[in-house]
């Protein structure tokens, strides 16, 4: 028997003592206590995850604005960075005023009507958003490969116009062929319930904007430098983070600065095959609702069992299947039901945006689970007929997965084994704040 001045002494005698009377206590009393511990069971991972849960922080004011070359090679002062973001921010809490919410109530009652919040137009057909962190060694080879694309299918901005920003002409290199060459007709017939204002074309042209996460080797001279030799003056945008986020942070900085008609983020490094991004807008176009809304995203899927995997080290395979495993379990179904969550190449609708940028918590690698959640969760919108008639509603944005090429590329930033334990232990806690409440879809 142990001794009472044994450390261990009074700890066996507490849990003796418990165990003996959970065996002679009656059912009546026993069920409550059950009930009582997993009250505060949840309770306690409530105030948990509220103390632990990320929280992203609000831009510094340098954060809103952007460099870029003009004509004469010199690189110009910081300016404005358009952003849909803050005017629909504005809007939405305006139209969640009292009077304004009486009078949703009342046409509500008429006729229900889903939510489908609105963006501002447009202004080109594509943004590009690349995060990055010390990219100095690898975001040229990536930059020249999305500008031949851009520039082939999309033409370029060649003039300003009086407001300080661009109108938007052709631009074909040597050898390319020219926006014109693009099909007249889309892959699929969508956007077609424009407003009946919109007697102008549609947009061309594009954007990219380089999300400087607070790098500290020549990211920004060698992408400066890379404009200046192309011509993109004021095509190519760098946005400098003064204090890094995170991969997550990145993205979500630059999406809510795009003035594209469709938005794409793709990794500095060029592992996803940028003219693959065809493959993305055709997949969009697919899957688009009634509203416009759409999300197309870059799978390695079917290249499991190919080489370039099969020759992976074996911890980075069991890893990378550990994760799809509790992915599957942790996510929402239709999330859990895709094969690549983690790639870096992911185009959006422009009016998909609004549904899930604004409500983003993760800024880690954990970051795209949370973007397709949000997708999954949006609200209901307009099935329409061919007539254009709604007859129906539909609930979620869907998501188109599209096989693309991918490659290894050296010189990844990520920890094989602490960033993967990391991202398991944050997909727990992004499933568990949704779940609870700690995160909503609302804004603050």
């Amino acid at each position: 028997m142990a001794s009472t001045q044994d450390p261990v002494y009074a700890p066996w005698q507490f849990l003796k003592s418990t165990v003996d009377f959970l065996a002679e206590a009656p059912l009546y009393i026993l069920f409550p206590l059950f009930l009582s511990l997993c009250s505060l069971g949840i309770i306690v991972l409530y105030l948990g995850l509220h103390l632990l849960a990320p929280k992203p922080r609000d831009p510094f004011p340098s954060e809103k604005t952007y460099i870029t070359t003009n004509p004469d090679g010199t690189v110009s002062t910081p300016r404005q960075l358009p952003c849909w973001y803050d005017r629909w921010r504005a809007e939405h809490h305006l139209s969640a005023s009292p009077a304004a919410a009486a009078a949703a109530a009342a046409a509500a009652a008429a006729f229900p009507i889903p939510d489908t919040d609105t963006i501002e137009p447009a202004e080109v057909a594509m943004s590009v958003v690349i995060p990055a962190y010390n990219e100095e060694a690898r975001i040229v080879p990536a930059l020249e490969e999305m500008v031949d694309y851009l520039d082939a299918r999309f033409g370029r901005p060649i003039t300003a116009s009086k407001k300080g920003s661009t109108t938007l002409a052709p631009f074909a290199p040597s050898g390319a062929s020219t926006p014109a060459s693009r099909p007249t007709t889309p892959h699929r017939l969508v956007f077609k319930n424009r407003p009946a204002s919109a007697s102008a074309p549609p947009p061309t042209g594009y954007e990219i904007l380089i999300v400087n996460d607070g790098s500290r080797d020549g990211t920004v001279a060698v992408a400066l430098d890379f404009a200046r030799r192309r011509g993109l003056h004021d095509v190519l945008r760098v946005v400098t983070l003064e204090r890094n986020r995170g991969k997550g942070g990145g993205v979500t900085h630059g999406l809510r600065h795009v003035r594209g008609e469709y938005a794409v983020f793709a990794d500095a490094d060029g592992a996803s095959r940028f003219r693959d991004l065809g493959k993305l807008l055709e997949g969009c176009e697919d899957v688009v609702d009634g509203s416009n809304r759409g999300v197309a995203i870059g799978s390695r899927g079917h290249l499991v069992g190919s080489e370039a995997v099969v020759k992976r080290s074996a911890i980075r395979n069991f890893l990378m299947r550990s994760f799809h495993f509790v992915l599957m379990i942790l996510t929402p179904p239709a999330t859990s039901r895709i094969r690549d969550t983690q790639c870096g190449f992911k185009l959006f609708s422009r009016a998909a945006l609004p549904h899930i940028v604004p409500y983003m918590h993760s800024e880690g690698w954990i970051f795209d689970i949370e973007m397709l959640m949000l997708a999954e969760s949006a609200p209901a919108t307009p099935v329409l007929a061919s007539d254009g008639s709604v007859i129906g509603t539909s609930y979620g944005i869907k998501v188109a997965e599209v096989p693309i090429a991918w490659h290894e590329v050296d010189g990844s930033k990520m920890s094989l084994v602490q960033d993967s334990v990391r991202m398991a232990v944050g997909l727990a806690v992004l499933r568990a704040s949704w779940m609870l409440g700690v995160y909503r879809r609302r804004l603050t």
